[in-house]
């Protein structure tokens, strides 16, 4: 009888802890951080936002989705991005943050040692979309060559702003492959070139002055006036290693601004835009 009371009075106190805590304690243990009160408080429809998860750098889900969060875009492009953990970054924000997206998945690659699953069925690696409203149309396309990995882009149609807009989400080969960049960014401009109002957010592991982008700037401007191939003046980096390789590129819509906010859960910087959809 005594064991049986021990036991009831450790029910009853997590009973109690949990219900002191509330819902700011999420399931294994991992404590979603309450917001700043400068932070976003719902969604903002006319904000876009680019972020590399850096995989494998062991960042925890909970604290991705409080980053996501703190800014509350409404639409979220990310790259490196595992299929299981998009779907936890999705729960976190919904009960913790009272943020509702849809989500949207492009898996380029399979691979067990990034995102676990089993080795018949391996989790899914490489980009993904949150948004706030429906998506429809979504285009998955692999570049013919990845480089050193197999790369490519997500696409979807959505809102922004109000207004329809087609979404693209990529990840170019790295950093010392220039030639096979310049054959994707081939791949991706013909794909913009298709639409009169696109939104194109990722990780292109290039400078702005980069040649390899020519065929991307000759379609979209950068959301930041300051950053384009021949002035860098004032054109923040968006890389642990201070260069600047994520772009929001915008063709057909107007830029009202951006925003680079170090993270201390990626080798990027989250990336956010403001848009003007209606001019």
């Amino acid at each position: 009888m005594a064991g049986r009371r021990r036991w009831l009075l450790a029910g009853a106190l997590i009973a109690a802890g949990t219900t002191l805590l509330g819902p700011s304690v999420p399931a294994g243990g991992l404590f979603a951080r309450p917001l700043p009160a400068d932070a976003a408080r719902e969604v903002v429809p006319h904000r876009v936002m680019t972020w590399n998860l850096c995989n494998p750098c062991g960042a925890r889900d909970v604290d991705r989705a409080r980053e996501i969060a703190l800014y509350a875009p409404q639409v979220v492009a990310l790259q490196e991005a595992c299929v299981s953990d998009v779907e936890r970054i999705r729960d976190y924000l919904r009960r913790y943050y009272g943020l509702d997206y849809h989500a949207a998945y492009g898996p380029v690659l399979r691979h067990r040692g990034r995102c676990g699953g089993t080795p018949w069925t391996p989790g899914g690696y490489g980009q993904a979309i949150l948004s706030a409203a429906p998506m429809t149309d979504r285009a998955v396309v692999e570049y013919p060559d990845g480089g050193s990995e197999d790369r490519g882009y997500l696409a979807v149609t959505t809102t922004v702003d109000g207004r329809s807009v087609r979404v693209f989400t990529t990840h170019l080969a790295q950093r010392r492959q220039e030639s096979v960049r310049a054959r994707q960014a081939d791949v991706l401009a013909a794909a913009i070139a298709r639409y009169d109002r696109a939104v194109v957010l990722g990780d292109f592991n290039a400078v702005p002055a980069a040649p390899e982008l020519a065929p991307v700037w000759s379609l979209a401007a950068d959301a930041d006036s300051r950053c384009r191939p021949s002035s860098l003046d004032g054109c923040p980096t968006t890389t642990d290693w201070r260069a600047r390789f994520d772009y929001v590129f915008l063709r057909g819509v107007t830029a009202l601004g951006q925003r680079v906010q170090p993270t201390s859960h990626s080798d990027h910087d989250v990336l956010y835009a403001d848009l003007d959809l209606n001019r």
